[in-house]
């Protein structure tokens, strides 16, 4: 049985978490400010009341915004399929741990992105070892707090060292 994509993105397996934990100021992308950690005024449990209609009521941003799976895979994964919303002592936890994963999940989009880059095998072995590390763990919370300063930083010093045979600079839209 294949594994689910980790990029895919599958509200209904979420708690509404980048409606909760992201900020936004009002403008073209959204018609008010709203505070991270401030649960969205159109959310109505782990639904948008306004979905349907996001680009007419003021808000594209949220239509054009993709945690690439973060969220789902916060809550079902992390957290076992816990929500904030029932259990609110559990959000600030949940707002890290969506960060981190997002972390996470932005590094396998780079990974991937430069599969056919022209590397040496050593450093091709080595992407592909971090995109298996990254896209098979089964990650906890405690894991998800020393991403960053462990096996991200790896990876992101990987990503430096080949720089040259890349297309693209993959730090360009960071």
């Amino acid at each position: 049985m294949p594994q689910t994509d980790p990029l895919r993105t599958d509200c209904s397996k979420c708690a509404a978490l980048c409606c909760l934990a992201l900020a936004f100021d009002k403008g073209k992308d959204f018609a008010f400010d709203k505070n991270p950690g401030e649960p969205c005024r159109n959310l109505s449990r782990h639904s948008c009341t306004i979905h349907d209609r996001l680009t007419e009521e003021g808000f594209p941003g949220c239509v054009a915004y993709d945690c690439l799976g973060a969220g789902n895979r916060v809550v079902q994964e992390v957290f076992g399929g816990r929500s904030w919303q029932d259990e609110p002592r559990l959000a600030r936890v949940m707002i890290e741990a969506f960060s981190a994963m997002r972390e996470v999940h932005k590094r396998i989009d780079m990974l991937r992105a430069v599969e056919d880059a022209p590397l040496e095998p050593q450093d091709a072995q080595a992407r592909r070892d971090f995109l298996a590390r990254l896209e098979q763990h089964r990650w906890s919370g405690t894991e998800l707090n020393a991403f960053e300063m462990g096996l991200a930083l790896e990876i992101d010093i990987f990503f430096h060292r080949i720089r040259e045979h890349l297309p693209v600079d993959p730090f360009a839209e960071w």
